[in-house]
């Protein structure tokens, strides 16, 4: 089951992270407030960002990407999924029972 990292502008972080639990796409979302360093058309910029950790399943995490890209507020935004080779049975319940 993949945890999904995705970083957005504070003022749209709510609204990505309340569309994918809503939607069922993810079983909850973890916000945690960060400085992000990028380079982007050749400047270095430094900006304030959320970090969203999205709870999600296999099978929805296609959906869930293709989500976040309509409501995300950038060009190229980072979604990067990570996947756990060890869970707790009872989270990885939960979490498979969340998400449609």
């Amino acid at each position: 089951m993949p945890t999904v990292y995705i970083t957005a502008p504070p003022d749209a972080a709510d609204r990505i992270a309340e569309t994918v639990v809503e939607e069922r796409l993810a079983a909850c979302v973890n916000r945690l407030s960060t400085t992000s360093t990028y380079r982007w058309e050749g400047e270095i910029h430094h900006d304030e960002e959320a970090i969203l950790l999205a709870k999600t399943t296999d099978d929805a995490y296609a959906d869930l990407e293709e989500r976040v890209l309509e409501v995300h507020p950038h060009d190229v935004p980072c979604i990067e999924r990570f996947d756990e080779n060890d869970v707790l049975d009872s989270f990885a319940q939960w979490r498979a029972d969340s998400v449609r």
